[in-house]
């Protein structure tokens, strides 16, 4: 039987969102000997995820003291959010929210995505559960330096990454998103809330083609959460619109299923750049 490394916890409560990420967090855990608790979003979360964890219950986003007590209920001090929550909720009147997420959401002085996790997580530790890292027990997945796919960025494209990079460090600086569209210097789309794919959808559809991709961490990047990840669905969404190249940071950037995702950019001869 395996046991949990030295300073790492025997149980993890994970609330669980969209996409890979969680699951491919429940399977390294549970391959180190940690018990998986997992809070998983209602029409978010992958039932997947079933395969992946000691235990799974369902909850709305709105319902933070059904999640805190599931959580307490099991033992769990230690949190670790993993995927996208749907931010549609935010704004939809029909929404059912508790009292403690009411109570959260009252108190903020804005809803950008830091001020909105930072508040979650003060929440969390009042109810005795700290907030791990997101990217632990998967630095293994974080991009390597250098050129992921066959092909290489041409001298336009590595004008427009540069040019990119700093528009996206600085939308990131102020908390607006992580990724920019760029061509030919023009800024063509600017992520905000609504993620990357749809961003992504935005700016290469004025492009037309030949987009360049560019997605960073932020400069004060919080690795508790909405930490850069890609894969195989970010160049699916890249496809759709012909767009040539992604340019993600090294060793701050998860690529899910990583093979997956450079085998899909070489087949549509998309270049994925690691760099910074």
């Amino acid at each position: 039987m395996v046991t949990p490394a030295p300073g790492l916890p025997s149980v993890i409560g994970l609330i669980a969102g969209n996409g890979r990420f969680p699951i491919l967090f429940a399977e390294a855990a549970r391959r180190q000997g940690i018990k998986v608790i997992v809070a998983a979003s209602r029409g978010d979360a992958s039932c997947l995820i079933y395969f992946s964890a000691d235990e799974v219950r369902w909850f709305s986003s709105g319902q933070f003291k059904d999640m805190f007590s599931f959580f307490r209920q099991r033992g769990v001090t230690s949190i670790l959010m993993a995927g996208q929550i749907n931010p549609d909720t935010l704004f939809n009147k029909n929404f059912q929210a508790d009292e403690e997420y009411r109570a959260v959401f009252a108190a903020l002085a804005d809803r950008r995505c830091d001020t909105i996790f930072s508040a979650v997580a003060d929440r969390l530790k009042k109810e005795g559960l700290d907030l791990l890292d997101s990217t632990l027990l998967l630095k293994g997945f974080l991009a390597p330096k250098g050129t992921l796919t066959r092909r290489a960025p041409t001298e336009s494209e590595l004008l427009d990454i540069e040019f990119g990079i700093g528009i996206a460090k600085h939308i990131g600086g102020i908390d607006i998103g992580q990724t920019v569209v760029i061509k030919g210097k023009a800024i063509l789309a600017v992520e905000s809330m609504e993620g990357t794919d749809r961003c992504i959808l935005r700016g290469g559809a004025i492009a037309r083609e030949g987009a360049v991709v560019v997605k960073v961490s932020k400069p004060m990047q919080d690795s508790r959460f909405d930490v850069p990840v890609i894969g195989p669905r970010t160049i699916a969404m890249m496809q759709k619109v012909r767009a040539a190249v992604l340019a993600i940071e090294a060793g701050k950037t998860l690529i899910i299923d990583r093979e997956k995702t450079v085998a899909l950019a070489n087949k549509y001869c998309i270049s994925i750049v690691s760099a910074l």
